[in-house]
């Protein structure tokens, strides 16, 4: 345990909205740990905020992959006001010709 001079300051950040699990949006507390944070130690408080740092990580990341899949999915139709796409043919030599007799 280490000596504390200074009380640990509130993570809040005036953003007061709550998510679907109950949790800050702003801050990433629970409404527990938002109604006892005066009343609790700093240790306490130190741990609170070690949870609000996984859990905003945690939302990021989904956030992220979210974005990813949605990116991904779209399938952009070409415009006709786009210039035409020459297709070329493949001509690589992926068959063996050689044995070949009419």
């Amino acid at each position: 345990m280490q000596l504390e001079f200074f009380d640990v300051p509130s993570p809040c950040v005036g953003i007061c909205q709550l998510n679907d699990k109950g949790q800050c949006l702003g801050c990433f507390r629970t409404r527990v740990e938002r109604q006892t944070w005066t009343n609790i130690n700093s240790d306490e408080k130190q741990k609170v905020i070690k949870r609000c740092i996984q859990r905003k990580k945690r939302f990021e990341n989904k956030v992220i992959t979210k974005v990813k899949i949605e990116e991904e999915s779209k399938v952009v139709q070409p415009s006709l006001l786009d210039p035409p796409v020459k297709k070329t043919l493949d001509t690589s030599t992926d068959f063996d010709f050689d044995d070949f007799e009419l």
